[in-house]
C-alpha cells in the first residue's frame, strides 16, 4: 500500500519514507510513524509523517504488521 492516502496512515504504523536529500536517489528509510505532519487527505507524493528516530519524510511504503 501506498503513502498518499491520510486515512490509511496511523501512528504507530511501520512505513517507508523518503527524506528531503533522498528524493533524486529514492533511497528509503524504515521506521515506526510518530506524528502525521500532512493536514491534507490526500498528497501525490506521499503524506509527510515524523519517525519515533526524528527523521521527517514522505510515506511510499506502509508495512504490514
Amino acid at each position: 500500500m501506498d503513502g498518499r492516502n491520510r486515512a490509511d496512515v496511523k501512528v504507530g504504523a511501520r512505513v517507508k519514507v523518503v527524506q528531503k536529500p533522498d528524493q533524486r536517489t529514492g533511497r528509503l528509510t524504515e521506521g515506526i510513524v510518530r506524528d502525521i505532519l500532512t493536514k491534507s487527505a490526500l498528497h501525490p507524493h506521499g503524506i509527510k509523517v515524523r519517525l519515533q528516530s526524528g527523521i521527517v519524510g514522505r510515506v511510499k511504503e506502509i508495512l504490514p504488521g
